[in-house]
């Protein structure tokens, strides 16, 4: 169950998701980030699909980088789980697997019942601009992680 940010009331899960879900769909944001389900059959809508562009300026510049996103069945009391597609040389990012450390990321380690797959995007691409990754060689665009 998802609590609405303040009210103490409890939204049940798949209304908050699909809520998510409607705001993907209409292009929510400035477009540098994109998200949805990854099968549209997923009725406990857990699967989604996300989509990062690169910032200019950056090692990442010109790359659209995508994600996997798993709202298991205690999101949004508990973060998703999120790995990268595209293999990216990004701190926090597991180099063999994709995996995002929830760690690394405030937006997952110090998950709200408020917060919401836009904003982990939005931070990793956030992330993607620190001093410390700025200069980080990158593997050749196309490869993906094998799992």
């Amino acid at each position: 169950m998802a609590a609405a940010a303040g009210s103490g009331i409890v939204v049940p899960r798949s209304f908050r998701l699909l809520e998510e879900l409607e705001e993907g769909q209409k292009g929510g944001g400035d477009g540098t980030v994109s998200w949805g389900l990854a099968d549209d059959d997923d009725m406990m809508l857990t699967r989604w699909n996300g989509m990062i562009i690169g910032p200019a300026k950056t090692v990442y510049e010109g790359r659209i980088y995508s994600l996997k996103i798993d709202c298991g069945p205690r999101y949004p009391e508990h973060p998703p789980i999120v790995r990268f597609v595209n293999k990216i040389n990004l701190t926090g990012v597991n180099s063999t697997t994709g995996v995002v450390d929830l760690k690394s990321v405030s937006t997952l380690s110090r998950w709200k019942n408020s917060y919401n797959i836009k904003m982990v995007l939005q931070e990793l691409r956030q992330h993607m601009m620190m001093k410390e990754n700025s200069r980080l060689c990158q593997p050749p665009e196309g490869q993906v992680y094998s799992n």
